[in-house]
């Protein structure tokens, strides 16, 4: 049964994680939730096991150990034409460099999430221009990634990510690669969009101003939550 209209059950959840990448345990037992609409930081030092939990998360990659439930179903569980499905509809997924196609222009790029699903062409090149204009980019929508900057490459993918009107969008360190004002932009384009759409946000990042756009943060260390709170 769906729990995504109920906001005291979380939409996300995991417990008791533990992963082990060849030698080294990235997760030793971590713990946390994401309510529907809300706004997660997960920060902590390189190696403390941020990605992985998100990776586990997102249905990416399986935990060794302990469970992850989306809306009543056990990802850790799930076939994985079952989690491909959900990845391309309920999920959205930004990383660090964006990871646009560099053969494809922008609209295109965004476009693409909307084309898997079986949208036509014409539909869908009109629904990304409208969220390129959103996150301020629809100027370049026939440039190809090579001809962005940082910041545009990155709201081009937090596009992409949104334009399938996603449950979660999963960040991984999206302004890493970003200078302070660029970085700026994004996060506020993202959040933004978010609370406009209710979609709930994991987002990594060893950045504290970047956390404190969240409503939570929780701290990784050594593969365990180590603090958890409100942000400021």
């Amino acid at each position: 049964m769906s729990n995504q209209g109920d906001t005291s059950v979380p939409l996300l959840a995991a417990r008791d994680l533990v992963k082990t990448h060849g030698r080294t345990r990235a997760l030793s037992g971590a713990s946390t939730e994401l309510r529907a609409g809300e706004i997660l930081a997960v920060t902590g030092t390189s190696g403390s096991g941020k990605s992985t939990l998100l990776h586990c998360l997102a249905g990416i990659v399986r935990p060794d150990e302990g469970t992850v439930t989306y809306a009543g179903e056990r990802l850790d569980e799930l076939p994985e034409k079952r989690l491909s499905e959900l990845r391309r509809t309920e999920f959205g997924v930004v990383f660090q460099f964006g990871q646009l196609i560099p053969e494809l222009t922008a609209v295109d790029n965004v476009a693409l999430p909307l084309l898997l699903a079986g949208a036509s062409r014409t539909d869908a090149r009109a629904s990304a221009g409208e969220w390129l204009e959103r996150f301020g980019v629809r100027g370049q929508g026939e440039s190809r990634p090579g001809e962005l900057s940082g910041g545009q490459s990155q709201r081009v993918a937090l596009a992409r990510a949104l334009v399938t009107a996603p449950k979660v969008v999963f960040a991984d360190e999206p302004t890493g690669a970003l200078d302070s004002l660029a970085s700026e932009q994004v996060m506020t384009a993202l959040v933004g969009t978010a609370r406009e759409s209710g979609t709930a946000v994991l987002l990594i990042t060893h950045d504290a101003q970047v956390a404190a756009y969240a409503d939570r943060e929780i701290r990784l260390t050594d593969g365990t939550v180590a603090t958890a709170g409100v942000t400021a």
